[in-house]
């Protein structure tokens, strides 16, 4: 792919759809399926105007920022004073019950569709596909109609899922590069997961609370300037990605724990760093999501089967479904509260980040039925939430 054609396209877009990007918030219509679709129709697929080889290299470093980026901003939406009271309520059923409930149904769904392929196989692709998109999230989470409750639960979990679930599926592609599929007794496992679990918190929070405080302390002296104020929330958040996992800890917790921890008060500059960061995550985002029309889709599409479209289908109702409606049992929820956190969980950037981490480390030989469903179900995940956010999320106005 010529970098320039592709640049040119993409801005083109950004400045094409940003002229009815009002508009576009109450309609159909989003903006990462305007990008995947227009990716699709100038790829080998349609016009056949781009030629692009797939691998995972190319846009990993980019979905990695973009990744982080969302997170802290996200986190730094949320009232910090509200999150032990959250967090002990629906958030923590959601990762603690509903999150290993998904992961296991997705295994157990995938033996049944594919019982010829290997059972490692099955637990990478239950793993990638079980967190949820904080990116396709946005249109829902930032809904006025939708309850505070509900918003911060989705919020917080499409936050702290995707780090959860990294661990277990970096410790899968080690077990598949490996070549014998077997899970040594050690506990080095243990330890590993204990350091990503742990480290990438405590990181993010020296970062987030430290680093807040120093950019509202030049602030308050006059010595730092709007600009860098708006810059320095993609400071901050790479700073804590890159800090958790120089020491082995998780950075995409890092990232959020920072933006949850962010330790800045004054209602100007916080906005500063926030409206900088939401519009370079939007930015980033959307040339992901444009690579997987122009690139991911036309790989993908020779591979897909019967059984492929029936797990992707599977995938994003009764896998992710069940698990949390039966984790929302006695919450005192409403039903349709239940349905629309059990519904919105989208796949998105972090499933298609972990996607690339597993080419770059295993490459694609042997794995195409596992990326073609990955792609499938994402791909799917991108038009099913964006069509119905809008309309799902109103309806909580005649719930009320």
């Amino acid at each position: 792919m010529h970098d320039r054609p592709a640049l040119i396209l993409t801005a083109l877009l950004i400045l094409l759809f940003g002229l009815i990007s009002k508009k576009a918030e109450h309609s159909i219509v989003s903006a990462p399926m305007v990008f995947v679709a227009i990716g699709v129709l100038v790829s080998p697929l349609g016009l056949d105007l781009f030629q692009a080889q797939f691998h995972g290299e190319a846009v990993k470093g980019i979905a990695e920022i973009t990744l982080l980026m969302i997170l802290f901003i996200d986190a730094s939406f949320i009232k910090f004073s509200h999150l032990k009271q959250r967090l002990a309520g629906v958030p923590a059923r959601l990762l603690l019950v509903g999150l290993p409930l998904t992961m296991i149904l997705g295994t157990v769904v995938g033996y049944f569709i594919f019982p010829a392929v290997n059972i490692w196989y099955l637990v990478i692709l239950a793993l990638i596909l079980s967190p949820t998109d904080a990116a396709l999230g946005q249109a829902v989470v930032k809904s006025d109609a939708v309850p505070e409750k509900i918003r911060d639960s989705i919020s917080i979990e499409s936050g702290l899922n995707d780090g959860i679930a990294l661990p277990l599926i970096l410790v899968c592609i080690a077990i598949l590069g490996s070549g014998d599929f077997t899970l040594s007794t050690d506990d080095k496992w243990l330890r590993y997961l204990a350091l990503q679990l742990t480290l990438g918190p405590l990181f993010g929070a020296v970062v987030g609370i430290v680093g807040g405080r120093l950019v509202e302390w030049a602030s308050a002296k006059d010595w730092m300037e709007p600009t860098f104020q708006r810059l320095a929330s993609f400071s901050l958040a790479l700073l804590a990605y890159a800090c958790a996992e120089l020491f082995h800890g998780n950075g995409f917790i890092a990232a959020f724990v920072a933006g949850l921890t962010l330790g800045v008060k004054s209602p100007m500059v916080r906005l500063r760093l926030q409206e900088f960061g939401e519009a370079e995550g939007q930015l980033l985002s959307l040339f992901i999501f444009l690579i997987l029309g122009l690139v991911a889709v036309p790989f993908a599409y020779q591979f897909w089967t019967r059984e492929i479209v029936i797990y992707a289908l599977l995938s994003l109702t009764l896998i992710r479904m069940l698990p949390v409606m039966l984790c929302l049992l006695g919450t005192g929820l409403p039903f349709y509260s239940k349905i629309f956190i059990a519904w919105f969980g989208p796949r998105g950037i972090a499933s298609f980040l972990y996607l690339l981490i597993m080419v770059s480390d295993l490459g694609i030989k042997g794995y195409e039925q596992v990326l073609a469903t990955i792609i499938l179900t994402v791909l799917m995940s991108v038009f099913a939430h964006g069509i119905s956010a809008v309309a799902m999320s109103d309806k909580f106005k005649k719930t009320l």
